[in-house]
């Protein structure tokens, strides 16, 4: 399994919001489109954590391909009043939100 997260500021007060738009999202065929296995949404003080798993490492190349689809580009569009980047002078792009994993470790294959 591949994961990614997300990381970003949210007001606590829209965590209801946020909920809800990813519930619709995630009833479309959109997570199956992009290979995403699993979504977990978690706020901490005015932090937004994203993590989000995949079967393979593709799933950054799947959601590349999925960003063009109309419903991608509605829950970007409909998450902007709840979500803002972690740095503003630093972000360009998707890619700039990405934690970076430094240590991992599990059982199993």
């Amino acid at each position: 399994m591949h994961s990614s997260l997300i990381v970003a500021r949210m007001d606590g007060a829209s965590q209801h919001e946020v909920a809800r738009l990813f519930g619709e999202f995630d009833r479309t065929e959109m997570p199956h489109l992009m290979g995403t296995r699993r979504r977990q949404l978690f706020a901490y003080r005015g932090l937004y954590f994203h993590l989000q798993d995949f079967d393979t490492d593709n799933g950054g190349r799947l959601i590349e391909e999925a960003r063009t689809d109309p419903r991608f580009v509605r829950i970007s569009d409909d998450l902007k009043p709840f979500i803002e980047a972690y740095d503003p002078a630093t972000w360009r792009s998707p890619a700039d939100a990405l934690a970076q994993r430094f240590y991992a470790w599990g059982t199993g294959a």
